[in-house]
């Protein structure tokens, strides 16, 4: 089961793997073909009804494998506004090689062109779309529906949510469905017959982190200060770099706004880090369960919060952690010191572990120096304890226990200190967003991304800095 959002991501994981989305295009509509030919009888008349996008182009290249029955295809709009370029030398194809390829430029054009088929295939809309069917798509869904052919819809019927099965307004009434890759969360609620096609994909388009995962991060133009989240990092003490870090990470990840909870007794060093940084300052010079009550009213204010960086493992610290996590029930990242307290804690907070490989083992998990090995005591030791856990290596695994992806960016230069801390910054500010594996695993990749970045300029030697100013480039996903 996958939902439309991530099929989205995994088709353009795929295309970053070496398969090109042109080749996805003929698979899918040589698949959507074999459907057919299942369903019609030699020389039946089979009216496509094509949208203007991918979804549609499958259909443009499944009538190259009709030839055996008379087949129409009508396409929803002028061919100057299809949308996609594959979709485009697909629609080209047909009309070159003098396929009936019609426009449909007009609602009242169809009751004309869809003459009386016994196959209807639509390919309207694909996952992509969500909301009411607008025109001439409404009124071809209709028709569609009035004529009585067998109907066969494209990935989803036109009008219907892939991922929850719901229309907003009229939607095509659907025999079968033929749909790529694995089935949608919406389909198992129709009342039709779904065939899952594979075209191709390979398991390592959802399996490894890719540009794809960047996808999600797009802004409406409509946005609002705090849309995007509001980060608490609890940290620093013994050390002052870390919180700094972890907090302009943050915010070039994309949190609106961050705060540092610090001791008073660094404040002022930490605030000469950056402009940036709003910071909260506690009494003391390290963490301690007397602080606890007000972090956790401050916490409370933000989307999330990441404990951990520059705490260290003072006795009390680490009581006051154990508290402060017991009590706490919204989203936190969790880093460094902080880790160890993990596995003993009742909590009902949604928690990201970001260790290594030696505070994982610390924490009573297990590793491998073979990265599929490590992935499946990775994910074992995650369905045990609970919680999302983005272990850090030459290849990060991240996983919730159920689903795990793996990431592939960085380079030896980032064993410097301080990578950790802006990943964990990071991956703060994008759970504001996203959810916490999908956080964890976008994170991993563009603070790896940040660091392959930093290494072609300068080459090895590295600092944790570099990564920071490196982060909205490596997040935005057209830069490669």
């Amino acid at each position: 089961m996958i939902t439309s959002e991530r099929m989205a991501a995994v088709d353009r994981n795929a295309e970053a793997l070496g398969v090109p989305r042109k080749q996805l295009m003929e698979s899918s509509g040589n698949a959507v073909a074999r459907t057919v030919r299942r369903l019609a009888d030699p020389e039946d008349a089979v009216a496509i009804v094509a949208g203007r996008g991918n979804n549609g182009g499958d259909a443009l290249v499944a009538a190259r494998f009709l030839d055996a029955y008379d087949v129409t295809v009508h396409l929803l709009g002028r061919p100057e506004t299809i949308t996609t370029d594959l979709a485009r030398e697909n629609w080209e194809a047909l009309r070159a090689a003098e396929y009936d390829a019609r426009t449909v430029t007009d609602s009242v054009d169809l009751d004309f062109d869809l003459g009386d088929p016994d196959v209807i295939v639509d390919a309207m809309l694909g996952t992509g779309v969500t909301g009411a069917l607008r025109e001439p798509a409404a009124t071809a869904a209709r028709q569609v529906n009035r004529l009585g052919a067998t109907v066969l819809s494209v990935d989803v019927p036109s009008g219907v949510d892939a991922d929850t099965g719901e229309a907003a307004g009229v939607a095509v009434d659907a025999d079968h469905v033929v749909t790529f890759h694995d089935e949608k969360p919406g389909l198992a609620s129709l009342d039709a017959d779904v065939t899952v096609e594979d075209i191709g994909i390979p398991s390592a388009a959802e399996l490894f982190t890719g540009p794809g995962d960047l996808q999600q991060l797009g802004r409406p133009a409509q946005s609002h200060k705090g849309d995007f989240g509001e980060v608490l990092v609890v940290g620093g003490g013994p050390y002052t770099g870390a919180p700094a870090l972890a907090a302009q990470a943050a915010l070039r990840a994309g949190a609106d706004l961050v705060r540092v909870a610090c001791p008073a007794s660094v404040a002022r060093e930490i605030q000469g880090y950056s402009e940036n940084l709003i910071l909260h300052p506690y009494d003391g010079d390290h963490l301690d369960p007397a602080h606890v009550g007000e972090i956790l009213t401050l916490a409370a204010e933000h989307d999330v919060a990441v404990f951990g960086p520059g705490l260290g493992s003072h006795e009390e610290t680490l009581a006051a952690v154990r508290d402060l996590l017991e009590r706490y029930d919204g989203t936190a990242v969790v880093d460094a010191d902080a880790l160890q307290v993990v596995p003993t804690v009742d909590t009902d907070a949604t928690l990201i572990c970001t260790p290594h490989q030696g505070e994982l083992q610390a924490m009573g998990g297990e590793t491998d120096t073979e990265w599929r090995a490590r992935a499946e005591l990775v994910t074992e030791f995650a369905e045990n304890v609970g919680h999302v856990l983005l272990v850090k290596g030459a290849y990060d695994v991240i996983t919730d226990g159920d689903e795990t992806r793996v990431n592939r960016t960085g380079n030896p230069g980032m064993t410097v200190g301080g990578t950790g801390d802006v990943l964990a910054g990071a991956t703060g500010a994008l759970a504001c967003v996203l959810t916490p594996l999908e956080a964890a695993a976008v994170a991993a990749y563009g603070n790896g991304r940040a660091g392959d970045a930093a290494v072609d300029e300068n080459g090895y030697g590295l600092l944790a800095t570099d990564l920071i100013d490196r982060l909205p480039a490596a997040l935005r996903e057209g830069d490669e």
